[in-house]
């Protein structure tokens, strides 16, 4: 089966979100979620609190948006512009919501184009509270949260953290990462909730000695993307890693590591209870077969540096399968890409793996973007033209979902 890549984009590609935006000093942050709302394919309404617009400005936001931003029930050229937005919605998010916004949305109060928009919609709603602490901890707050709960609103935050007037408490918006999070989970498919999914990332670093190392220009952005896409469809995630880079969102367990060797000892230890194992890291072919215990001075001299090849856990992996458990392979090539795939495939017993071209421009490592083809077991073929490691991610698990919910 081929595929052009354009198939499924994210979870968010094409939903219709409202960004309410209500009066507080958090509302800037609102600006960078209307941005990556937008940069993952949301078509984005922003409504603003007329509080909200002494903090930020809507041009700001019309600028960022798919539509102009609203700021007012009677100034819009629609006749009911609360029942557009709320009929038409998959999802109203308020971030920042202000204790304000949450009272009256509470107590059914409907005297502004949010607040509105609130109560005429049928879609899922999102709150994201932001205040100080007192107003955070107060009665009345916590008793309208409860109450918003029991009605089924989505609550994000708040954090603890550095507020406005440079006190600490809890009462901070919750960053934007975590909000972009908990937006995908809710609107993705969530098709690996409860699953154990391994991943791996980055190059392994074999040693020469204390100092030195033999290694690769593997980034680990692929399987960053990996774990990012499997936490927000619900998997209990777990990234054996050889690279310090940010954690994605969700993910449960990160398990640092240097060597082939390393990276074994951590993998195999979890294979046996994971349902899906993503081998996305680079692990050296070769290591050195000497390593010395001290650092090898220049002035010394150093002839030659003699590899020996390291064991290749993955079919370790491949022979020791359970039942219902899904392997991924991948194969960094920088020629015949299809026969070289197709062989790792069948010799390493997979059930999918992931064939890039890494000498071609803007493919595999350390860039942003990559293009694939999926083979999988059963004889199917995907190719992916050039796009973001996220799509690739994406791609991946819905392969990976398939022989799953059949399964």
């Amino acid at each position: 089966m081929a595929g052009n890549g354009n198939e499924r984009g994210g979870p968010l590609a094409g939903r219709r979100i409202v960004l309410g935006v209500s009066g507080g000093i958090a509302a800037y942050k609102a600006v960078e979620l209307c941005r990556r709302l937008s940069d993952a394919g949301a078509v984005v309404s922003p409504v603003l609190t007329e509080n909200a617009t002494k903090f930020v400005g809507a041009l700001t936001f019309s600028a960022l948006a798919a539509e102009p931003a609203r700021t007012s029930l009677y100034e819009s050229p629609e006749p009911s512009p609360h029942t557009t937005l709320g009929q038409a919605a998959d999802l109203i998010l308020v971030a920042p919501c202000t204790a304000g916004v949450l009272g009256r949305y509470a107590a059914g109060i409907s005297d502004d184009l949010l607040t509105a928009t609130l109560l005429a919609t049928r879609a899922p709603v999102m709150l994201c509270p932001a205040m100080h602490t007192e107003m955070w901890e107060h009665a009345a707050v916590q008793d309208n949260i409860a109450t918003l709960r029991r009605r089924g609103a989505h609550l994000v935050g708040p954090a603890s953290g550095h507020l406005a007037g440079g006190d600490e408490g809890m009462g901070r918006l919750a960053e934007p990462d975590d909000i972009m999070f908990a937006v995908e989970r809710l609107l993705g498919p969530n098709d690996f909730a409860g699953a154990s999914v391994v991943v791996t990332a980055g190059g392994t670093r074999e040693a020469i000695d204390p100092v030195r190392v033999v290694t690769n220009r593997s980034s680990g952005k692929q399987g960053y993307a990996l774990a990012a896409e499997a936490a927000v469809r619900g998997a209990n995630v777990t990234l054996v890693t050889t690279v310090d880079r940010d954690v994605p969102t969700g993910v449960t367990e990160v398990v640092r590591v240097a060597s082939a060797a390393d990276m074994q000892e951590a993998v195999v230890a979890r294979a046996a209870v994971a349902d899906v194992i993503v081998m996305a890291a680079a692990v050296a072919d070769f290591r050195p077969k000497e390593v010395a215990d001290h650092k090898i001075k220049k002035g010394d001299g150093l002839s030659e540096i003699v590899l020996e090849p390291t064991h290749d856990f993955l079919v370790d992996l491949g022979e020791a399968k359970p039942a219902g458990q899904v392997l991924v392979g991948f194969a960094a090539e920088t020629s015949d890409l299809h026969d070289n795939a197709l062989d790792k495939l069948r010799r390493k017993r997979l059930d999918l793996i992931v064939g890039n071209d890494v000498s071609a421009d803007a493919v595999g490592f350390e860039h942003d973007t990559n293009e694939v083809v999926l083979l999988d077991a059963h004889g199917s073929e995907q190719h992916f033209p050039l796009t973001s490691k996220r799509e690739v991610a994406a791609a991946v698990f819905d392969a990976v979902a398939r022989p799953r919910s059949s399964s």
